[in-house]
């Protein structure tokens, strides 16, 4: 697989002002999964180095031209461009994070469930991959390429980086993906040693997020209601959990009105008939997307139940090491 490096290449590419993060954090490095130049990218959050990791796209997802990133950083039409953002800490613990921002699969929240994981991860020792992942526009395996790719890459850099073990963290749509992720990769190369779900999409039965899973399978279910039953079947992810599922921890509140604690709820039972290694915390406030804005960065939807969020991850990912 062919991939090569370009230094200091972030002062080639033009960035939106008006769309800046909070934070002065940007990544070591930014690679893109397909693309063979960085010239149309418009990212302000792009790393000090950009290299290509010469994979080839299996499947098109056909959205066209540029994209869109609003002053709050959810990015939208991400195709050819799909890319990851490297962060290595100063000390490091051994572990990385691959981190899938939600959107609804829409667009990628790439500040509050991206840069600032980062910002959070960073001070753990946790070497952080954020994925900005091609949207599905209906091509269902689209964004699971894009994650499974970035684990090939991160697990063949893994000795040169100090890295031993790596796991996955997902955000609403985002926390489906990181489902998808660590119930159906194909090889060890793929295979999280841990995930972390926040208010997770999990089922794709009718008390899902109805955009996300429009958004993912399209219209199937006028055109072929046979394959869109199947497709409802493979990506409610509680159904694919099995004893080799890695310890997972799950995350959300009560009030959540966008996607139903029962989502959760479905997933850790489903660990618990395996007897996966599991946790899950229920806050009693906070809505859903409050990702790791905390007042650092913004409101803190959160609120009071941050510090105890921050400390019951922070054990989690101990226990991983």
């Amino acid at each position: 697989m062919t991939k090569f490096l370009l230094t200091a290449a972030a002062a080639l590419i033009a960035t939106a002002a008006f769309s800046q993060p909070k934070t002065d954090l940007r990544p070591d490095r930014t690679v893109l999964l397909y693309a063979e130049t960085a010239d149309s990218l418009s990212d302000p959050v792009v790393g000090r180095e950009i290299a290509f990791a010469g994979y080839t796209i299996a499947e098109d997802n056909g959205l066209r031209g540029p994209e869109d990133i609003p002053e709050n950083g959810n990015i939208f039409n991400i195709s050819s461009l799909a890319r990851m953002d490297l962060y290595f800490p100063e000390q490091p613990s051994g572990q990385m994070v691959i981190v899938c921002p939600g959107g609804g699969n829409l667009f990628v929240s790439s500040y509050n469930e991206g840069v600032y994981v980062a910002d959070w991860m960073l001070q753990k020792g946790v070497a952080v991959c954020v994925v900005k992942y091609r949207l599905p526009n209906g091509h269902w395996t689209v964004p699971l390429d894009d994650v499974q790719n970035a684990f090939r890459y991160c697990r063949e850099k893994a000795e040169e980086w100090g890295v031993t073990k790596i796991g996955v963290m997902g955000f609403s749509a985002g926390g489906h993906l990181a489902a998808c992720v660590e119930t159906m990769y194909v090889d060890e190369m793929t295979r999280p040693d841990w995930a972390v779900l926040i208010y997770p999409v999990i089922t794709f039965d009718p008390i899902t997020h109805s955009g996300t899973r429009a958004r993912l399978i399209g219209n199937a279910e006028e055109t072929d209601p046979a394959l869109y039953q199947a497709l409802v079947e493979r990506y409610s992810t509680e159904k694919r959990v099995t004893p080799a599922t890695p310890p997972t921890f799950i995350a959300l509140c009560s009030d959540d009105k966008t996607v139903q604690p029962l989502n959760s709820i479905r997933f850790y039972e489903a660990l618990e008939a395996c007897k996966v290694p599991r946790e899950m915390y229920i806050y009693p406030s906070g809505g859903h997307g409050w990702g790791f804005t905390t007042s650092q960065f913004g409101k803190d939807k959160l609120g009071a139940c941050r510090a105890e969020f921050f400390l019951a991850l922070s054990r989690f990912l101990d226990a991983q090491k």
